[in-house]
């Protein structure tokens, strides 16, 4: 897992998936990830694996809700994998989800 706020320079990266939530209205990343996964693997979101046995959901979204609070212009990313995807949760409401291939770990050490 790594987390970072530097500049994003998304153009120049392809994703296999992007998908987004709306952290001002009180979206929940965690949810918007599971939700993602579940469409992606054609599943019932109550039929992936559970998100805690990779993270703690709620301090993804207290990540995402802290940086609203902030209202700074950085934007924090959260990179980990789940569900044999890499995923990639910017607090600024983007999802990315790369995989499952071998190009999802080569692609995340360049972001």
């Amino acid at each position: 897992m790594s987390s970072s706020d530097d500049a994003d320079d998304s153009a120049s990266r392809d994703a296999s998936y992007v998908t987004t939530f709306d952290p001002e209205a009180g979206d929940r990343a965690s949810r918007a990830v599971v939700s993602a996964i579940a469409a992606l693997t054609g599943a019932d979101p109550t039929d992936v694996a559970s998100l805690y046995d990779v993270l703690e959901p709620e301090a993804l979204d207290a990540l995402c809700a802290h940086a609203q609070r902030t209202g700074t212009a950085t934007v924090h990313r959260l990179w980990f994998e789940y569900e044999g995807f890499d995923v990639c949760v910017r607090s600024d409401g983007q999802i990315r989800i790369l995989g499952p291939t071998d190009d999802a770990a080569s692609t995340r050490g360049k972001e």
